[in-house]
């Protein structure tokens, strides 16, 4: 039962099935945090626009998708609040509001929204794009929530959040209350080189089939220096040495001392890590596979979780609209 007076929003852009790094980023403290805190999770579909403008198809079939994954990983319909953005329009105009006092300056500045530029190769910004951590701060305060569980490169973006909260609070009336971020783990990419993360494909879905678990795995970038099995290992710069800490926490000292001596080959370090993968993914797998047989079940926990956050998302307006003195009647 949920009865800390936290409220907790977090959520996903529905750009394509989710993978392991959202689970260690974000997911798994979701599941435990569910019992404890008022939860809304949110499928960020008008967010997935700021990149995918051009394929509403997939950003569409990735909210089912990304429903699938939540509720394969252990999220309870019955526990926290999922819902879809783009049926809320409180969260947009309160999106509008919020881009009154926030300076373009200020969101170019912003690192997160500076990285992924670069890594998608923009050089001038929609301002869909540039006004991303503006619309992530609506989706924190339609439902005047207190804790973002979140990755560490959303922390820019939550910062910004409770700099518009604190602003319009002053301007107006103390009606929202400022978010703090609870953040998760980061997990590095198959390829060595940055997140895992799906634009940059170096990732694993939390629906890989065991043999693409192992295959990724097989493919995945180890110590550069180390060229022959007997060659003693660097685990501490190998990417595949991580998840060993991650999932075979109670092993990874012998693997650390084994790769360190040149004890084991790199082939059989990955495949103790796929097995280990492929070990917390088992029980996902057949969750979803459950769900994927009731797809009218899955529908209707997002009606009634899309109708519960708008009626939340009314209530909020309507205070902030009294805050500004700009509610001039009901209709």
């Amino acid at each position: 039962m949920n009865m800390n007076k936290d409220v907790i929003l977090t959520g996903d852009r529905t750009t394509g099935q989710l993978h392991l790094g959202h689970y260690v980023g974000s997911l798994r403290s979701r599941v435990q945090l569910q019992n404890e805190y008022k939860t809304y999770i949110l499928l960020a579909d008008v967010q997935a626009l700021t990149t995918h403008y051009d394929q509403p198809g997939l950003i569409a079939d990735s909210v089912h998708q990304v429903t699938l994954d939540y509720l394969a990983v252990g999220i309870d319909p019955n526990q926290a609040t999922l819902f879809i953005q783009s049926m809320i329009p409180e969260i947009a105009e309160l999106t509008v509001i919020f881009s009154m006092f926030v300076t373009v300056n200020s969101l170019r500045h912003n690192p997160t929204i500076k990285t992924e530029a670069r890594d998608r190769g923009y050089t001038d910004l929609y301002y869909g794009f540039l006004g991303y951590p503006v619309s992530q701060a609506a989706d924190i305060a339609f439902c005047k929530a207190t804790l973002v569980p979140a990755g560490e490169d959303q922390i820019p973006h939550v910062e910004t959040a409770r700099k518009l909260v604190r602003r319009f609070n002053e301007l107006y009336a103390p009606v929202l209350p400022e978010p703090r971020i609870l953040t998760g783990k980061r997990l590095g990419g198959l390829d060595g080189i940055g997140k895992m993360s799906k634009s940059m494909g170096n990732a694993i879905s939390l629906n890989a089939s065991p043999e693409d678990v192992h295959a990724k795995l097989t493919k995945a970038k180890t110590d550069p220096a180390r060229i022959h099995r007997t060659d003693p290992g660097h685990p501490d710069i190998c990417p595949v040495f991580a998840y060993h800490q991650l999932f075979r926490k109670e092993h990874a000292e012998e693997i650390h001392a084994s790769c360190s001596q040149g004890s084991i080959g790199c082939r059989d370090c990955k495949h103790f890590a796929g097995t280990a993968i492929n070990d917390l993914l088992t029980p996902f797998r057949e969750r979803r596979n459950d769900y994927e047989h009731r797809g009218n079940e899955v529908k209707e926990i997002l009606i009634e979780g899309t109708r519960q956050a708008r009626k939340v998302a009314r209530e909020t307006m309507l205070e902030v609209r009294e805050a500004m003195g700009i509610h001039y009647f009901d209709l």
